[in-house]
């Protein structure tokens, strides 16, 4: 069915006959991502997931991320952003949403293979973004975050999900981490920019060690300082719960120096790296039914599980993570 709407995408848009069959790229967490021959050229198709997109403001979300995402392709910031037809980049067929992209030779590289150079890099990356709009004295919009987790362990237990047994034994954990979280939300500094929470290493494609990054329909504007200290974790390897500690500074030399918000407590708001409790919710929901299908709800209790063990992982480094932050 998506093949058949790729198609008559392709044909409406004036990039020629698909060459069959289409291609599925594994590694999608949200959306579900596609390789396409046409005209003799491959392209990446992104099918925005459904149920994303029912949300209320799930479009004008999507909008304000390409004013974004164009303005840091101006900046020269290597990025490899959505293709525009007829003045747009978002497009519909039959109320399903794609974007089209052309198709970059590169890959990503998971933690344990990731070089010191390649956190620089990025964290330079990261900085480009963030001096491009700051705005001081703006406070971010983060709400206090209230997790029922009570609800959802009785709601696996009613019909012996797999998450039953995960969600109670880390439920005491996943209150504390919560509890910092806030904490950590109070403290941040009233500065806001353009940023992308997203920038993982997952969505850095490298191509004869030149990064590109890829997947940005995240783009808002954001704290800094949150995005700065989640992403030197992501990139040190918190995502695969082996932490390389020398990556993080080296993802803040990087970022350090393209961008400075003269913040430097970082060590004072740990708390955030349990952001990752937003994900945990929203892949509860998808594993005890709130998704389009069973594939998907299969990779919501994958996902849930693996961020318990991610937020386990940063508090049972939390001394050390700190100390190294503290050194910034």
């Amino acid at each position: 069915m998506i093949e058949q709407k790729i198609v008559e995408l392709f044909a409406e848009i004036g990039l020629g006959n698909v060459e069959l069959p289409i291609v599925s790229i594994p590694g999608g967490y949200l959306h579900r991502m596609y390789k396409v021959h046409a005209g003799g050229k491959p392209y990446a198709v992104k099918h925005l997931n459904p149920l994303i997109m029912k949300r209320p403001d799930a479009e004008t979300n999507f909008k304000e991320a390409e004013k974004l995402e164009n303005i840091i392709e101006e900046a020269g910031i290597q990025i490899v952003p959505a293709l525009r037809f007829a003045g747009r980049k978002m497009l519909l067929v039959d109320r399903d949403f794609f974007y089209v992209f052309n198709w970059v030779n590169g890959h990503s590289t998971d933690c344990p293979h990731l070089t010191e150079n390649q956190c620089f890099l990025a964290g330079s990356i990261l900085g480009r973004i963030h001096a491009l709009d700051p705005k001081k004295g703006v406070k971010a919009e983060t709400e206090e975050s209230r997790i029922d987790f009570e609800r959802y362990i009785r709601q696996a237990k009613k019909t012996d999900h797999a998450l039953f047994l995960p969600l109670s034994e880390n439920e005491e954990l996943l209150r504390c981490a919560e509890e910092e979280l806030n904490k950590a939300r109070k403290r941040l500094p009233d500065i806001v920019c353009i940023s992308d929470e997203d920038m993982d290493p997952k969505n850095v494609l490298w191509d004869n060690g030149q990064p590109f990054v890829i997947d940005l329909e995240c783009l808002a504007y954001g704290n800094p300082v949150s995005h700065a200290l989640q992403l030197s974790l992501q990139w040190s390897g918190a995502a695969s719960c082996d932490i390389e500690l020398r990556h993080i500074g080296a993802f803040f030399d990087g970022y350090h120096r393209e961008f400075d918000s003269g913040f430097r407590e970082y060590d004072k708001v740990f708390g955030l790296a349990y952001t990752w409790l937003e994900w945990l919710e929203y892949n509860m929901k998808r594993s005890l039914g709130d998704c389009i299908d069973e594939k998907e709800k299969e990779l919501g209790t994958i996902e849930a599980i693996n961020t318990m063990k991610r937020i386990r992982c940063l508090y049972e480094n939390e001394s050390e993570i700190k100390n190294v932050l503290a050194r910034l």
